[in-house]
């Protein structure tokens, strides 16, 4: 028996990945990265309660394509992050949606052998040892059914492969009451000897599929049809022992359109097929960058970073160009429409890269954001901010064009404008230059506020962001006006005790006041004073004088480092700490490179390759991460540094320059340029930096690097 499971295992990985093994990228991506659980109070900065995983990875390891509509990945535990952690035993399902955000996880299935139900479901024990995972390809055993599971994908199709130790009694589990999203309704249908039909309806909206067995179904049987444990099992016809291949495509729109997206997608095309093509389109991703030197870690981690941060946001539009609006409605355009990207997170760093890898896909992600405005009358953000200003005007000035920047640049207008819109207490922000906060006698982690110290300087941000774009579009008042609201950080920065602070509806200063303890919404968003003090990515100088200059920046910089996180101050996700910097969450990701303001890179290159070499890969087996990734923030913020050229202020069209992990980097540009970067001497310390062999003052470089191309050299000591 062992022999046979082995065999199988070993045939499955054969033929579908066959065409990967000679190719040189897609072998460093681990996708298992950041499914691991993080447990080291070291790190996390406070003792883990009882009961608790901390918010760290919470990513899939299973099949998906760039920025796809189908992401097909196993369910070890519904509610979860994203359906899978690393330390379970138990698989629930394959479900053809993913994020890694407490949702999704749409259309789970099953195959079964004989099954019974435990504690009222389904579910197979598994092994890493017969797990086997790379981009657009999984493959497991169910070990309890006897089954050997392959995955991959295409934009909107999911295609599974089943080896059926037992091929008289094999059948799959729909298991469509179960989503992380409250199910209000699901159906299917048997509609031919080998065709299924039907639905889910979640709290995220209807999701249509339409399945295409190669085997003959003897019968459907469903059980409490809408009932929260409600499921259909498919009972295969028996006389056969070939591999079980379902070709599931899903849309957003209809059952007939998701025939059209399985028809064109797949159609008559083998497993192998299809799994060599998604393979191939990683691989020519991953190629943009070719690296030299460097360890075998740091090329897993960044080929892994690069393959996570291009995961989201989603395909939402069909083959055809059907797709559902903001308002529920159905139409037709001539470009992919996308989700909400996850603003809050990846406009600081993923949404640029996608920028300068994919500008094709940003186009289209401005031209969903545009349409969503068009429907609702405001362009939408996610979570926290007005970051589409950021995300809008940065492609702009990196030429990306092809859309309607006038009418988006219109409705960013209302957005920093209108209350009752993308931003909440806009009107108080105008009136008085922030945002208030209630007097609380004794805050804690949960209490409720507005938010207020964080919403001024992520507003003022969003200003200066769209004052770019109001430059670059002539308008001139407009220009001048937001140029002026950006500098409302001011505001509230206290300097008796050099902290942004939170201020009272009267203007005063709130009194119960601990730079040093973590907030979700009051004063500051899911962090402390210490996380948010340093950020004015857009107006470093102006930061710097508040401080009292260079020398005291520093101090505080320094004091920001090395102060140890007081462990009795737990909130989750605000957690993996060096001193009060935070890389677990996102609100402080740009102050390591603070010191390149004061002259001091240095200084800055210690915080950067502390980060890059404690804080990613982690644990015995490399598989931990010290956040939640949130849509590929944390994956492209590695990207970027271990490249040595990140976006400090996204809106603005150029980059600071650190000293890279590898010795050279061959970037090929969307352009058809090369931007190499290499790496001059074996220190970590920056003494110098040239731009096409000449000397370079200051610490940025121009995005004209990336349309041009050009040779940037670091000197090191």
């Amino acid at each position: 028996m062992r022999k046979y499971i082995a065999a199988c295992f070993i045939l499955i990985t054969i033929v579908s990945l066959e065409e990967s093994k000679a190719q040189s990228l897609t072998k460093y991506v681990n996708t298992f990265i950041g499914t691991a659980p993080l447990t080291d109070s070291a790190i996390l900065g406070y003792k883990l309660p009882e009961g608790w995983r901390s918010w760290a990875g919470l990513v899939y390891p299973g099949s998906s394509l760039p920025n796809a509509m189908v992401q097909l990945s196993p369910i070890t535990e519904y509610g979860s992050g994203a359906g899978y952690e690393y330390e379970d035993s138990l698989i629930y399902g394959f479900a053809h949606t993913n994020k890694g955000h407490w949702n999704l996880c749409n259309i789970p299935v099953l195959p079964l052998s004989n099954a019974i139900r435990s504690n009222n479901q389904f579910s197979s024990r598994f092994s890493h040892t017969k797990e086997k995972a790379s981009p657009a390809f999984y493959q497991v055993f169910l070990d309890d059914y006897k089954v050997s599971v392959s995955l991959t994908s295409t934009l909107r199709c999911g295609y599974h492969q089943y080896i059926y130790q037992n091929n008289k009694n094999r059948q799959i589990l729909f298991d469509l009451a179960r989503s992380n999203n409250r199910v209000s309704s699901w159906e299917i249908q048997l509609v031919d000897k080998n065709i299924l039909q039907g639905h889910q309806q979640t709290s995220e909206g209807k999701m249509y599929f339409y399945a295409l067995l190669n085997t003959a179904v003897d019968s459907l049987q469903k059980q409490d049809g809408n009932g929260k444990e409600g499921f259909a099992i498919v009972h295969l016809k028996n006389g056969t022992d070939k591999p079980v291949e379902m070709k599931l495509a899903l849309s957003f729109v209809s059952i007939e359109n998701a025939k059209l997206n399985l028809q064109t997608e797949i159609g008559n095309r083998s497993f192998k097929e299809i799994c060599n093509e998604g393979n191939n389109t990683w691989e020519k991703l991953l190629s943009t960058v070719k690296l030299k030197g460097g360890t075998a870690k740091e090329k897993q981690l960044f080929y892994t970073s690069i393959y996570r941060s291009f995961l989201w946001p989603a395909l939402r539009s069909d083959v055809n160009g059907d797709y559902r609006d903001a308002k529920d409605r159905t139409g037709r355009i001539d470009y992919r429409y996308y989700t909400v990207p996850s603003l809050w997170d990846t406009y600081r760093n993923r949404e640029v890269l996608s920028m300068i890898i994919l500008p094709d896909v940003t186009r289209d992600i401005i031209r969903s954001l545009k349409d969503m405005g068009d429907k609702t009358g405001f362009i939408p953000t996610f979570f926290h901010g007005d970051h589409a200003a950021a995300l809008i005007a940065g492609a702009y000035l990196r030429g990306i064009d092809g859309f309607d920047i006038n009418g988006a640049y219109q409705l960013l207008l209302r957005n920093a404008t209108i209350e009752g819109g993308t931003r909440p207490h806009i009107a108080e922000y105008i009136e008085k230059g922030y945002i208030s906060d209630p007097d609380v006698e004794k805050p804690w982690v949960e209490t409720k506020g507005k938010a207020g110290v964080s919403k001024t300087l992520e507003y003022a941000y969003d200003d200066h962001s769209l004052a770019l774009l109001a430059k670059k579009l002539g308008d001139t008042a407009n220009y001048a006006m937001l140029m002026k609201r950006s500098k409302n950080y001011q505001h509230v920065f206290d300097a008796s005790s050099r902290f942004m602070r939170g201020r009272l509806p009267n203007g005063d200063w709130i009194k119960n006041f601990d730079p040093q303890y973590p907030y979700y919404e009051y004063m500051f968003r899911e962090a402390n004073a210490w996380q948010v003090s340093f950020y004015v990515p857009h107006d470093m100088d102006g930061l710097i004088k508040l401080y009292g200059g260079k020398d005291r920046f520093e101090q505080k910089l320094d004091s920001f480092y090395t102060l140890p996180w007081n462990p009795t101050h737990i909130a989750r996700n605000v957690e993996s700490m060096i001193g009060q910097y935070c890389h677990g969450n996102q609100p402080d990701h740009e102050a390591p490179f603070a010191y390149h303001f004061i002259g001091k890179p240095e200084k800055s290159q210690k915080i950067l390759d502390t980060i890059m070499r404690s804080l990613y890969g982690i644990g015995k087996d490399g598989l931990a991460l010290c956040g939640m990734d949130d849509a590929g923030e944390m994956s492209s913020w590695y990207v970027f540094s271990s490249l040595g050229i990140y976006p400090f202020s996204p809106a603005d069209d150029k980059y600071i320059i650190s000293v890279p992990l590898f010795d050279e980097v061959n970037w090929k540009t969307s352009t058809g340029k090369m931007l190499t970067i290499r790496k001059l001497g074996n220190g970590r310390n920056m003494t110098g930096i040239s731009l096409n062999g000449k000397k370079l003052e200051g610490y940025f470089v121009g995005h004209d690097v990336f349309t041009n191309g050009g040779l940037i050299e670091v000197s090191v000591k």
